[in-house]
């Protein structure tokens, strides 16, 4: 499930529970639905809509308190009360914060209230993205080493690529992937010994023994900000990256995790408009 359509079921769960059912809205239940930490999610839904996540709840429910203020003949306390405030005093004290007059005072005829409308999430985006917890996983396949400061690894990459796939290296690692989706990596991983050097693998996930001449890295459990790029392939994931160091990675909220970022190419046919590749950042999930 990408990650706006999460954000509207979680939306109509606040909704849901501040008109009909009446009830306290459950940290642990948006968890569930966000698919990450309470604590995590608030941090996108700050970053992604410029509005923390317990502000949007406040003002929903000293909006939704207007109406029926207006509307019914409700007493102030019972207001209060259905809308989570431990007493009268402290409901008048936010409303008035909000609205700018007291809650007796709202319901003159001619006072004008503030309004902040249920949101509803953007579906216009370039690039989906979602967040996903993975548990640690064990990827294996071939490696070459290149400098990625020259420049030249934008031609030996795609040499690389067109190597394995000549010399039957991409058949054998198609037999031996075991990805709930079926596809191949990419990845660089940076050498400690020299900073002038990098290590780039082709790669799948995998449980079988190492064939010779084959490297393996095991990935440690973290979330990941998936990114969907659609279209053939170099293009679509260098378009990709481009998005994500001039927008998303210049107001990147999060840390990023102890993990290498990662390229996913779909098993199909990578010249096609609706062929499908993933960048995967790793990312820390601030657990309560």
């Amino acid at each position: 499930m990408e990650w706006n359509e999460k954000l509207q079921i979680i939306i109509d769960y606040v909704e849901n529970h501040l008109q009909r059912k009446q009830e306290p809205i459950d940290p642990q239940e948006i968890a569930e639905i966000a698919g990450c930490s309470y604590n995590f999610f608030q941090k996108v839904f700050s970053y992604l809509n410029g509005i923390s996540f317990s502000e949007y709840v406040r003002a929903r429910k000293l909006t939704l308190a207007g109406y029926d203020l207006k509307s019914t003949d409700m007493r102030v306390v019972d207001v209060s009360y259905q809308y989570g405030y431990d007493s009268p005093t402290s409901f008048t004290k936010a409303f008035q914060q909000f609205h700018g007059i007291t809650p007796k005072d709202a319901r003159n005829q001619d006072v004008r209230l503030r309004a902040v409308p249920k949101m509803q999430s953007s579906v216009k985006q370039q690039y989906m993205w979602r967040l996903e917890q993975k548990a640690s996983f064990r990827l294996i396949g071939k490696s070459i080493r290149i400098s990625p400061w020259n420049g030249n690894h934008y031609t030996k990459i795609p040499a690389f690529w067109s190597e394995c796939q000549r010399d039957g290296t991409f058949s054998q690692l198609t037999s031996m992937d075991k990805g709930d989706s079926k596809g191949l990596f990419g990845l660089f991983c940076c050498d400690k010994k020299s900073l002038n050097e990098a290590e780039y693998s082709i790669m799948v996930i995998s449980d079988k023994e190492l064939p010779e001449g084959y490297t393996e890295i095991r990935i440690s459990e973290a979330a990941w900000a998936v990114f969907d790029c659609v279209g053939p392939v170099p293009q679509a994931i260098q378009n990709g990256w481009n998005y994500l160091q001039e927008e998303w990675l210049v107001r990147y909220p999060f840390q990023h995790a102890k993990c290498p970022e990662l390229e996913w190419y779909s098993d199909g046919n990578a010249y096609a408009a609706d062929y499908l590749s993933q960048i995967w950042i790793p990312v820390v999930d601030s657990k309560q």
